[in-house]
């Protein structure tokens, strides 16, 4: 419904351009007959009927400029980028949206189309609505080597429309374009997520149902086989509970519908309930912890909940990432006037410079070495990414390989849950 609109405004300001050139082009021949003869538009009343005929023409098209400037306005309130170009894909008008979409200063009207959007294919779209006669839609993505250096274009998707006009309104095409970036990254992300989550179900799932099919076989015949076999079911079952347990606490965070359980607790506290927690997985891999906290062990208002995730994740993460022994993990808290800043560090082996991009990904794995390995869900730095923000914090990361990793918390100390 929104796109007929637009077309049928559209349709409607080629109309009125093509109307306008034409009264312009009238009203410049009966102004030259006007002051040949030394008439003013004033004295209409006592010129011949020609003169007054010139009045009246500019009388109409004074009105017809003020309901193009009507129309010019409409278009440029809504947030596609309109276009109008004539039979040799010249451009006859542009909307202010569409210099905003195409990150250009200027599009100056009687260029040609490629010189103003400067990527082939919309032109190519437009060529084709106008060859084939029809209605033509298209989904892009800007090509970085198309739009130039210095623009933040390159890797956009935009929703392209091109469709003729008729002959009635000065022929060519009118040309829409509509930034879908955000809503192509969410699809992609939820493409990325169901192939990545169906994958680490998969495996667990696979060896599970090979034991199980094993043993129904008669495969175990004595009982110390019979408990490894089980001992690995429950591990790969325990798994699989992991990550369902960590969609859904991505989901619950992601849902603004869903508050959070605010209330004061001591960030100390949480960090040594997550390392007792994770004791048994540190026993006999020489692994120090080092607290650096206010004597009161640091108030914040918060989910206590999710900031038990955080840093049962944080410190968990970089206990599977370092095998070597020497691991010094350190998490520590500073209290300002209006936030806090916390910060878990370790002096292990670290993160390369090209992963760093992508670490809180979902199901993103750095190290391929080990992937083989069972070493968590791929979801833990997703949950703590987001756990931060939905307090209105931010994470920073940084990373000197042999030298030091560090996760960076910025957290206000008034959040108030949406």
């Amino acid at each position: 419904m929104t796109t007929l609109c637009l077309v049928l405004t559209l349709l409607l300001a080629a109309c009125l351009i093509t109307w306008m050139q034409r009264e312009k082009h009238w009203l410049r021949r009966w102004e030259g007959v006007a002051k040949s003869i030394g008439m003013r538009a004033r004295d209409a009343n006592q010129l011949p009927e020609q003169a007054g005929a010139l009045y009246h023409a500019r009388q109409q098209a004074e009105q017809q400029a003020e309901q193009r400037r009507v129309f010019e306005t409409l278009l440029g309130e809504i947030s596609q980028g309109i276009a109008l170009v004539d039979e040799h894909l010249h451009i006859r008008y542009a909307n202010q949206p569409l210099k905003k979409l195409l990150n250009r200063q200027e599009i100056r009207p009687g260029r040609a189309l490629i010189e103003e959007v400067r990527d082939h294919q919309i032109a190519s779209l437009v060529q084709e609505a106008m060859l084939e006669k029809r209605h033509t839609v298209r989904r892009i993505q800007m090509l970085p080597s198309s739009v130039g250096a210095g623009t933040d274009l390159g890797g956009r998707h935009f929703l392209i429309e091109s469709a003729p006009l008729p002959t009635t309104s000065g022929g060519g095409a009118w040309l829409m374009i509509q930034d879908i970036t955000e809503s192509a990254m969410t699809e992609q992300i939820r493409q990325d997520f169901v192939a990545n989550a169906s994958h680490e179900l998969r495996t667990p799932l696979t060896i599970i149902n090979g034991y199980i099919e094993m043993m129904q076989d008669g495969g175990t015949p004595n009982p110390a086989s019979m408990k490894k076999c089980l001992d690995v079911m429950e591990k790969h079952g325990k798994r699989i509970a992991r990550i369902i347990e960590d969609m859904l606490a991505i989901s619950r965070l992601e849902d603004s519908s869903t508050p959070l359980n605010c209330e004061p607790f001591s960030v100390r506290a949480c960090v040594q309930d997550a390392a007792d927690h994770l004791a048994p997985m540190m026993e006999g891999r020489n692994v120090r912890l080092e607290f650096d906290f206010p004597k009161d062990g640091g108030k914040l208002q918060g989910d206590r909940f999710y900031w038990d995730q955080v840093f049962t994740n944080l410190i968990e993460n970089s206990v599977k990432e370092n095998n070597r022994p020497g691991l010094v993990i350190r998490v520590s808290g500073e209290w300002q006037q209006d936030h806090c800043i916390l910060k878990v560090s370790d002096n292990g082996i670290g993160i390369p410079a090209h992963d760093l991009p992508f670490v809180f990904k979902r199901f993103y794995r750095g190290n391929k070495h080990h992937s083989s390995e069972i070493k968590g869900t791929g979801l833990g730095l997703s949950i703590v990414k987001r756990a931060v923000e939905a307090h209105g914090g931010t994470i920073e990361l940084t990373s000197t390989p042999g030298v030091e990793t560090s996760f960076t918390m910025r957290v206000p100390l008034q959040h108030t849950k949406a």
